[in-house]
Parts: C-alpha cells; sequence; structure tokens
C-alpha cells in the first residue's frame, strides 16, 4: 500500500487512523459502511484531527439524510460553512439533485444564447430527456457535477461523510456507467446525425448544433475520469470503513472491502465502533461476575447477563475483523455514555480516533454534558 505503514510496539499496525495525518498528499477522504454505524461521528472527528495538521479542511455529507449540522450542532447547507471554534474546517451538505438540475438548467441557458426558437428548445429538450433516461446517468451526472463543484475549491483535504454501503458502491461504479452511456449517445448521434441536420436546415438552421447538444456531456464525461483516475491513486484517495462487531456490518464492510479492491481504491482503515469495553477481555469480566452474581438483584443478574452476552458476541466477531484485516489499521472505538455531539466533544474523540487515548474517555463525558444543548 503507498500509505505510510505505523507499527505499533509489538510489531502489529498501531490501532489508530493517525496514519491520514502523515499522508501529506492525502486530498480526498471517504468515510463509509453501513447504515447507524457512526460514519458521521467517524467523519467528523478525522476532519478535525486534520485541520490540526492541514491548511484547511471541507466535511462535504453526500448523505440524504444529512448528519454534519447534528454532530457540529451548527447549521450548514449547501455552501462551505465555517465551523465554530475554527479557522480552517468548513462544512456543506449537498443534494445529489442538486447537480443534475444545475446541468439541465445550463443546457436552457446555453439554448436561449443561440437563439434557439420554440423547435431548437423542444429538441435540446428532447435530446435531454433521452440522455436522463439512460439508466444511472442522471446519479452520474449528478456525482459529476458534484466533484466538479468540489474540484474547483481551494482546500487542501475533503472529508466525504458517504451514505450507507449500497449508496457509496453505486457512486463507486459512476465512470463505468457515465462511459457506457456517452457510448450509446454517441451511436445515437452517428447514426441519426444526418436526419438531424435535415430537420436543422428545414427550421432554419434554428435548432442548437449537436456539438453544444453533446458538448456537456463530453465534458461530464472527462470529469469523471479525472476523477477515476484521482480515486485510484493511494497517495491522494483513501476510504475508512466503519462498521459495528456484528455480523450483518461486518458482512457489508467485507463486500464493500471486495468493491474497494475491484475498483482500485484504496483502503487500510477500519473503524470498529461502539465497542463494549474494548479493553476488556469477556473471560475477565465473568469470573468477576462469577464472584459476584450471588450479592446481586435478580434484575441486576438479568442485566449483567444480557451484557456479557453482547459481550461475548462482540468479542467473536472484533477477533474475526483482526484476522480478516491483518494488514489494516483496526481502531476499536468504545461504546459511550454520551453522543458525540458538539465542537467540544468531537475534539476529545478526535484524540482517541487518532492516537488511541483511552484515559480521555472521562474528559470527553465532560464535554459531551457541556455541548449538549449547543446550536
Amino acid at each position: 500500500m503507498a500509505a505510510q505503514i505505523d507499527l505499533a510496539d509489538d510489531g502489529e499496525l498501531e490501532p489508530t487512523l493517525r496514519n491520514l495525518m502523515e499522508m501529506e498528499q492525502l486530498q480526498w477522504v471517504f468515510v463509509g459502511g453501513k447504515g447507524g454505524v457512526g460514519k458521521t461521528t467517524v467523519s467528523c472527528t478525522t476532519a478535525v484531527a486534520l485541520a490540526a495538521v492541514r491548511e484547511s479542511v471541507l466535511v462535504v455529507s453526500t448523505d440524504p439524510a444529512h448528519n454534519l449540522s447534528d454532530a457540529f450542532a451548527q447549521k450548514f447547507d449547501k455552501e462551505p460553512t465555517l465551523v465554530n471554534g475554527f479557522d480552517n474546517l468548513y462544512c456543506m451538505e449537498i443534494e445529489a439533485s442538486q447537480g443534475l438540475e444545475a446541468f439541465q438548467q445550463q443546457q436552457v441557458v446555453e439554448a436561449e444564447g443561440i437563439g434557439a426558437d420554440g423547435a431548437g428548445k423542444d429538441m435540446q429538450s428532447f435530446m435531454m430527456d433521452m440522455a436522463s433516461s439512460l439508466p444511472g446517468i442522471d446519479e452520474a451526472m449528478s456525482f459529476a457535477e458534484l466533484m466538479k463543484q468540489v474540484q474547483s475549491m481551494d482546500y487542501s483535504v475533503v472529508v466525504f461523510d458517504t451514505a450507507p454501503t449500497g449508496h457509496t458502491l453505486r457512486l463507486l461504479s459512476f465512470p463505468t456507467t457515465l462511459e457506457k452511456a456517452m457510448g450509446k449517445i454517441v451511436a445515437l448521434k452517428n447514426k441519426f446525425g444526418g436526419l438531424f441536420n435535415q430537420v436543422s436546415a428545414m427550421l432554419g438552421n434554428q435548432m442548437p448544433p449537436q456539438e453544444m447538444l453533446l458538448g456537456r456531456l463530453e465534458e461530464t464525461r472527462e470529469v469523471i475520469a479525472r476523477v477515476n483516475t484521482l480515486f485510484k491513486d493511494a497517495e491522494r484517495t483513501t476510504f475508512v470503513c466503519v462498521c459495528i462487531p456484528e455480523f450483518l456490518s461486518l458482512y457489508e464492510t467485507e463486500r464493500l472491502v471486495q468493491e474497494l479492491t475491484k475498483f482500485g481504491i484504496d483502503t487500510h482503515n477500519i473503524v470498529v465502533n461502539q465497542c463494549l469495553f474494548p479493553e476488556q477481555m469477556v473471560d475477565d469480566l465473568e469470573s468477576w461476575y462469577e464472584t459476584a452474581r450471588a450479592d446481586l438483584s435478580t434484575e441486576c443478574n438479568s442485566i449483567v447477563s444480557k451484557f456479557l452476552a453482547r459481550k461475548r458476541m462482540q468479542d467473536k466477531y472484533v477477533g474475526q475483523i483482526f484476522d480478516l484485516y491483518e494488514d489494516f489499521h483496526v481502531v476499536l472505538l468504545p461504546l459511550l455514555d454520551a453522543e458525540v455531539r458538539g465542537v467540544d466533544a468531537l475534539k476529545h474523540f478526535s484524540r482517541h480516533l487518532m492516537y488511541g487515548d483511552e484515559e480521555d474517555e472521562e474528559d470527553f463525558e465532560d464535554a459531551a454534558a457541556d455541548g449538549d444543548g449547543e446550536t
């Protein structure tokens, strides 16, 4: 892997995300996984940590159910907004459909700019409807417009808080989808180009030229091609997988890792969230319970018994994760008593994510309590 490898004292990969802070050429960080596993928290804490070592950082939410505003306890919209308490960290929440709408509006403006009459505009609309009817082309063009917008911004690193796994995998397939769509459109152009010219001549050459109709699509294809190249550059792009220690989440993580490998996208970090006392072994906890259960009430015994059953299940899947991803940085994040919400809580939690500071948990809970109710 192109990323720098950090080894712990025992020779294993360091169980933190500090390697991201040491990738000096890193431009894009994608954070993804199954819904509800804590992707937004990991995205925000990663961005907070990167803001300490990079000139400017942007966090972008591409999930239709935006949560950045909730995480930072601050309202964000489609324009980059400076996060309170920072001078180099920005957030924005984008609707995927906005890219396609911008594309279509631009087509209308261009048609009016060349003086196309009603017939010309109708043909323009027909060509756009034909292009939009191709499977997946609407999402692909929306994604291309989003990437074009992000590329035009002057940020040293961009962190993407992505939608759940299925949507993310479609996102990764957009370059291929668009290439196929463009091939179909060009084929239709070549097949009906003569007819198109004859109709245009009958209307007094008032229809928009073919080059203009296809120009924006070609421009979009070029953006996608550049994005695809950047995707596959392990020095500049990486993907952080987030999961929880349960079967379905582990299954989706493996599917995501396999697809990322298939597309040639670097991934070498896995965050396992909501772990019950990750520093404790379940055998030690059960030994304690055996000596203490006689002194506990019926309700307490029921609660502890269920806790130990879930801890045993989690430990089984954590063990499988370490076996499957021995060449990954695997970060275990504890299940906390309070939500990670507000700048102070995110700052404290980012230190655990980047440095594995187990002694910071009490301070985090104090910061989380102080941040409750912020707007």
